[in-house]
């Protein structure tokens, strides 16, 4: 297990009802971590353009990630 510092923005955050939380994860990939996530919080769904970031830096969904690492979830944002 890995502890991890999640924060979620925007939609996410909305879904939540929370703008960060410190999770323990069996997780091996974001992917895997949001999902967690996903299940944990009923309101929360998957988005095809959502994106991720592993300290501070946009990575892949499929990224490991580390015991003590901050993960930020992104919902897709429109724009005009």
């Amino acid at each position: 297990m890995k502890t991890v510092h999640v924060r979620y923005f925007a939609a996410f955050r909305d879904a939540t009802g929370r703008s960060e939380e410190t999770i323990a994860s069996a997780a091996e990939t974001l992917a895997e971590l949001f999902g967690e996530r996903v299940a944990a919080h009923t309101a929360l769904h998957p988005e095809a353009a959502a994106r991720v970031a592993l300290n501070d830096t946009l990575v892949d969904w499929e990224s490991a990630f580390s015991d003590g690492d901050e993960v930020l979830f992104f919902p897709p944002v429109a724009g005009g």
